[in-house]
């Protein structure tokens, strides 16, 4: 028989008697169990999402890591970078002035890569701006190196055929003219001599008697032999390739076909006064890519420092032209 407990109740100031029974003890073992339940979901709860575990920390210094490797690629891309700037820079102001290739434009170089999103698989990373940028730099960098292997691979081919283009540069007198006499007009601003007006004159003429011989100035293949009756006359255009052609006007006659190669200093044909010419003379310009130039800078094989500075004053004091 269980023993009766009894409590005192100090408002009564007598003994009450404590029930302990069968059904006192189930609601004390429930509660029990209900609060205990209730403090394991919130200690459960608590660890899950306040507290790392080993495996979260090992992650977390893992990505931390990677973060960290991600930042140093950005910095070493963008010295890349620096690099190839300079390589291009290099490649456009000297090789490639060096050898009169064209240049690369910088919309070609660091063009980028058109159509759909190709990086939106990298959209969903934690540190997506940081991994999409360095994506975009590497990319860029070897769309730059593509571009730079492909200008070198030109190079490299004009550096082997450098004897082949040094033989094609005009770089002679047309005609016979050691004592720089039979130098008239030169490049420039000049009278027409027919029509009294103000005119560039974008070549050299040389006076000479006619019949006097005409000499290709460089390697090339006759482009072109025409005959008019104004313009320039009879004339002969020779392309040089490597961007070089010259031009030979108011000739008497032809020496070479269309086609035909020829070599420097082979005769091409004679002077002569046809066409838009007030005397026997030959008018010859030098085109680099299609562009006159001044021809007094390709006589480098004919002319010492001192003979090119007397063309040059020489030239210059004519203010009118034959043609």
């Amino acid at each position: 028989m269980s023993k009766v407990k009894y409590r005192y109740n100090p408002e009564t100031l007598s003994y009450d008697r404590i029930e302990t029974g069968l059904k006192f003890y189930l609601q004390r073992i429930f509660t029990y169990t209900l609060f205990s339940a209730l403090m394991g979901f919130v200690f459960f709860f608590g660890y899950v999402y306040l507290i790392d575990s080993p495996r979260e920390i090992k992650l977390e210094r893992e990505n931390a890591r990677l973060l960290s490797q991600y930042e140093v690629m950005a910095n070493k891309l963008d010295q890349a970078l620096l690099v190839l700037d300079d390589i291009q820079q290099r490649d456009e102001d000297v090789y490639r002035v060096i050898f009169q290739a064209d240049s690369i434009p910088n919309s070609v170089r660091r063009a980028g890569f058109g159509g759909v999103n190709r990086y939106r698989y990298l959209e969903d990373l934690e540190n997506a701006k940081l991994v999409v940028n360095t994506a975009k730099k590497l990319d860029g960098v070897m769309k730059q190196l593509y571009v730079q292997s492909k200008s070198f691979d030109e190079v490299i081919d004009l550096t082997l055929r450098k004897e082949e283009m040094l033989s094609c540069v005009p770089a002679i007198q047309p005609v016979s003219n050691r004592d720089l006499r039979r130098t008239a007009s030169g490049w420039g601003w000049r009278i027409d001599p027919i029509y009294k007006t103000r005119r560039f004159h974008e070549g050299i003429d040389f006076s000479a008697p006619t019949g006097t011989e005409i000499y290709s100035t460089g390697n090339g293949i006759v482009k072109s032999v025409r005959t008019s009756a104004i313009g320039y006359g009879k004339n002969i255009e020779v392309d040089h390739g490597f961007g070089y052609s010259t031009l030979y006007a108011h000739m008497d006659d032809f020496n070479v076909k269309v086609g035909q190669r020829v070599k420097r200093g082979d005769v091409i044909g004679w002077v002569g006064n046809t066409g838009k010419s007030t005397a026997p003379h030959l008018h010859y310009e030098v085109r680099v890519k299609g562009r006159a130039v001044n021809p007094t800078h390709y006589f480098f094989q004919d002319l010492t420092t001192e003979q090119y500075e007397e063309m040059i004053r020489i030239s210059s004091n004519s203010n009118r032209t034959f043609d």
